[in-house]
């Protein structure tokens, strides 16, 4: 079956970095676009970024353009979304998901569970 399972999350400082990983089993990883979304506290769900099936496509929100950069290794299954220049804001559950079609336009139909990310000094 579809799994997904998010790493990485953490306490950094303001200012400081983490680097978020999904690993991905049950399908063939290079055919999807893997997108990642974030759930601030009582706040909803935000689309931070998305890759596309072969990685020569991005999206970052405006939120976090210029700060996070996504990328993915088809080898060993696994998106990665490295998080520099962290604000508070930034705190949140970070999800990375499945996207329906190669496109990381595509809606989506798996979700992982989530890793954490707590951003404070």
């Amino acid at each position: 079956q579809v799994q997904l399972v998010e790493s990485g999350g953490g306490l950094a400082q303001p200012g400081g970095s983490l680097r978020l990983s999904c690993a991905a089993s049950g399908f063939t990883f290079s055919s999807y676009a893997i997108p990642w979304a974030r759930q601030a506290p009582g706040k909803g769900l935000e689309c931070v970024s998305g890759i596309n099936s072969d990685g020569s496509d991005t999206y970052y929100a405006d939120s976090v353009k210029g700060r996070f950069t996504i990328s993915r290794d088809n080898a060993k299954n696994t998106v990665y979304l490295q998080m520099n220049s962290l604000k508070p804001e930034d705190t949140a559950l970070y999800y990375c998901a499945k996207g329906r079609y190669s496109d990381y336009e595509s809606e989506i139909d798996y979700w992982g569970q989530g890793t954490q990310v707590t951003v404070s000094s």
